[in-house]
């Protein structure tokens, strides 16, 4: 095996990885809300979301483009292939850490930062096409969420004053429309973060020589990306998704219909335009636009924290990546290991911690916070329960709810 096929082979194991973590933090932007209303249980929640990321991978390739050839130059990156593996190291290891402290950071500017950081090592400057990282990722990041926010806030707005929320058969009504709205959120998703992943093997495909510049991905690349981030979706995230779905808001079936909704429309019609933007700064800004819209209060002390870990993602990515690609470049195959060798060990470590404090289906929604040290707060580090366990608890509050306007009407 050649050099260059060694480390074609690398970065796909390592794009297909970093597309399962992304997969798994971001599983909670389409299945938050309706878990934490109980609207969707949450393993048939994941299951649902990982099923439709797939089938949302597979139906555009506007973003996977964007990404192979319009962030980059394909002729420099030719020249170092090594340094996509250093920018997928850096995605990686923000998407493990953020995911340790709950934070719904963004998978695709960690991806973007990471490669934006190898490159500008590796090639120079002139290796980023500027212009189009502004219009296709920072722009819309910064107006997409804005705007899925005041739509969610509006929506949510005319639902409480229309609609009666309060009465039994609209809970139900939004009940049934959530299940279909994050459904629909889970499928805009797998066309927005699943391409991401395609791009980035297609462009080390061409920097490898084994695939046509200009061309868009193959059919098993597009398999490939679409059943690795299905995986990953499956896998819960659930230290994530407790943040989104009781950290910041409390929320409603009314909210998180308006939110859903809203989000699938941005979503949608980002992808389809080759903005590479971030599901998880839409679907928050939703989330948070929901409460507003119903008068809700709103934790502003943990988006503080989402906010700072936004405005850091892609400048702490781009430094991993920049390290790494350092090492990858200038080191060839040596380094490609030792890049590797690192990449596994920062893993390890992070997963290691997040085990002192297990978060899974049983517990997500115990609780506000997601505990990263050594603490013993009841509320905070309940133990997780078996399946037998969660649904004896659920028909005991269903019994519960059914007796309560027994009691009321023999009083």
């Amino acid at each position: 095996m050649s050099s260059t096929l060694f480390i074609v082979v690398v970065v796909i194991v390592a794009a297909l990885v970093f597309d399962f973590t992304n997969g798994f933090h971001d599983s909670s932007n389409a299945m938050a809300s309706s878990v934490a209303t109980g609207a969707l249980a949450p393993r048939r929640a994941v299951l649902l979301a990982a099923v439709l990321n797939v089938v949302g991978a597979c139906l555009s390739t506007e973003v996977a483009r964007t990404i192979s050839h319009g962030l980059f130059d394909d002729a420099l990156i030719q020249a170092a292939p090594e340094m996509v593996l250093a920018g997928l190291a850096g995605a990686i290891l923000w998407n493990l850490l953020t995911w340790l402290f709950g934070l719904p950071s963004s998978s695709s500017h960690a991806l973007f930062g990471g490669l934006i950081g190898a490159v500008m090592v590796a090639t120079g400057s002139q290796g980023v096409h500027w212009g189009t990282v502004l219009s296709k990722v920072m722009l819309p990041a910064l107006l997409a969420p804005c705007v899925a926010g005041a739509t969610a806030a509006l929506a949510t707005w005319l639902a409480y004053r229309l609609a009666r929320p309060t009465s039994r058969l609209s809970q139900s009504v939004f009940r049934s429309g959530q299940r279909v709205s994050a459904s629909m959120v889970a499928l805009a998703h797998g066309t927005s973060d699943g391409q991401k992943t395609m791009g980035v093997i297609t462009l080390v495909l061409v920097a490898g020589g084994y695939q046509a510049p200009g061309s868009g991905p193959y059919w098993w690349v597009i398999a490939a990306a679409g059943l690795a981030i299905g995986l990953g979706t499956y896998s819960g995230g659930w230290r994530i998704m407790r943040t989104m779905g009781r950290g910041l808001v409390h929320i409603e079936s009314p909210q998180g219909f308006a939110a859903d909704t809203s989000s699938t429309v941005a979503i949608l019609a980002s992808s389809h335009l080759g903005f590479a933007l971030s599901t998880t700064h839409i679907c928050t800004g939703s989330i948070l636009g929901s409460g507003i819209g119903r008068g809700t209060s709103v934790r502003w002390s943990t988006f503080t924290k989402m906010g700072a870990a936004w405005l850091v993602t892609l400048p702490c990515a781009g430094v991993v990546g920049a390290l790494t690609s350092f090492i990858a470049v200038a080191g060839g195959v040596a380094g490609t290991v030792a890049v590797i060798l690192l990449l596994l060990c920062g893993a390890l470590l992070i997963i290691r911690q997040a085990s002192h404090h297990r978060v899974d289906f049983s517990n997500v929604n115990d609780a506000d916070e997601v505990v990263v040290g050594r603490r013993t707060d009841p509320e905070l580090v309940r133990k997780p329960r078996t399946v037998d366990q969660v649904k004896s608890e659920l028909a005991g509050e269903a019994d519960h709810s059914r007796r309560v306007p027994e009691k009321e009407t023999a009083a």
